[in-house]
């Protein structure tokens, strides 16, 4: 016999708990809006990730964020009175020169980690993880959410992932995008990111603050977590570069490893004991063709946005900046 599938109505679903997501989620929930955030992973965060490694902790995805917008910057003053966040560098050094660029534009971490900031952000919304989301297509003047739990039945709704996934929840609930709108999520692309995290008995060698940009080489970025503050132990967070990425993308482990050391040896003490390496890939983590605005709102459909870092602006700001700009989008619609 069928069980019945229980159905949890609220005015808007938000799809990602990232900082889009979770900034989107917190302005509708302001308005007077009933919201839920569905996210697949078991925590929130997206690629503001910080995981235990060994003894020590790394931020595997997102590093750092600098603010240029005024409505971001009143967000990081707020964080940086409540000490959750500090001023890292204005500047890395260049391996290819050993120099460092003083450009004076601020990046800010975040006190134990990227995650930190995410679980502040979470605090008092209804986000829901490990729990990923299958379908979603419209249901009357609304739209009805497809999980693996329950189904959603929603007024709104605001798509954070990456626009290839997003793309393909509205296609598996038939959903009729507009050309116009489909020809505009289309045209988004992104490049792919491995990341390592590499954790030692004995200490890097890397220049302070703790951050270095490795051009023409296969590592692109490298951090020490230990020096960076959040970690108790070495753990140094290497990035590849999207064409080293790409090419070591469908290689196992144990061959991309050996081909990231050859630069990340280099940049340990004499003595240093390599214990572990974590191997993270992120298929859709730097947008190299952006939406034009920070959000998209669809045509001939009920209310809909797009929001993330590939809308306007990448990265940590720009990702929070089409948040709030869907948010505002929304609540419009829905009398918020």
């Amino acid at each position: 016999m069928a069980i019945e599938r229980q159905t949890v109505r609220m005015d808007v679903v938000v799809v990602g708990a990232g900082i889009a997501g979770l900034l989107a989620a917190r302005q509708l929930q302001a308005a007077g809006l009933e919201v839920v955030v569905l996210e697949r992973q078991e925590q929130p965060g997206g690629r503001m990730a910080t995981e235990d490694i060994g003894t020590g902790r790394a931020d595997t995805g997102a590093q750092f964020f600098s603010v240029r917008n005024e409505r971001f910057a009143a967000l990081a003053r707020e964080w940086l009175d409540a000490g959750l966040i500090y001023e890292w560098s204005r500047g890395w050094v260049d391996a290819s020169t050993e120099g460092s660029e003083p450009d004076g534009v601020p990046r800010y971490a975040v006190r134990g980690g990227m995650q930190a900031l995410i679980e502040r952000l979470a605090d008092g919304l209804d986000v829901r993880t490990g729990l990923p989301v299958t379908a979603v297509g419209p249901a009357g003047d609304g739209w009805q959410v497809e999980s693996s739990g329950p189904v959603f039945a929603a007024r709104g709704l605001v798509l954070t992932p990456p626009a290839p996934e997003s793309l393909a929840l509205l296609d598996a609930g038939a959903a009729p995008l507009s050309p116009a709108d489909r020809a505009a999520l289309e045209c988004i692309e992104y490049a792919p990111c491995i990341a390592a995290m590499f954790w030692y008995d004995g200490e890097a060698n890397l220049p302070a603050p703790g951050g270095l940009q490795n051009p023409g080489e296969r590592v692109g970025w490298m951090a020490d977590n230990r020096m960076k503050g959040i970690s108790q132990s070495t753990v140094l967070t290497v990035h590849a570069t999207p064409e080293a990425s790409r090419e070591l993308w469908e290689q196992p482990d144990h061959e991309v490893i050996p081909a990231l050391n050859v630069t990340v040896g280099r940049r340990v003490k004499s003595g240093a004991r390599l214990i572990q390496v974590v191997i993270r890939r992120w298929p859709y983590a730097l947008p190299e063709t952006l939406h034009p605005a920070p959000t998209l709102v669809a045509e001939g459909l009920p209310p809909l946005a797009f929001a993330g870092d590939a809308f306007a602006g990448p990265r940590v700001e720009g990702a929070a900046l089409s948040g709030m700009a869907a948010a505002s989008a929304l609540s419009g619609r829905l009398g918020g």
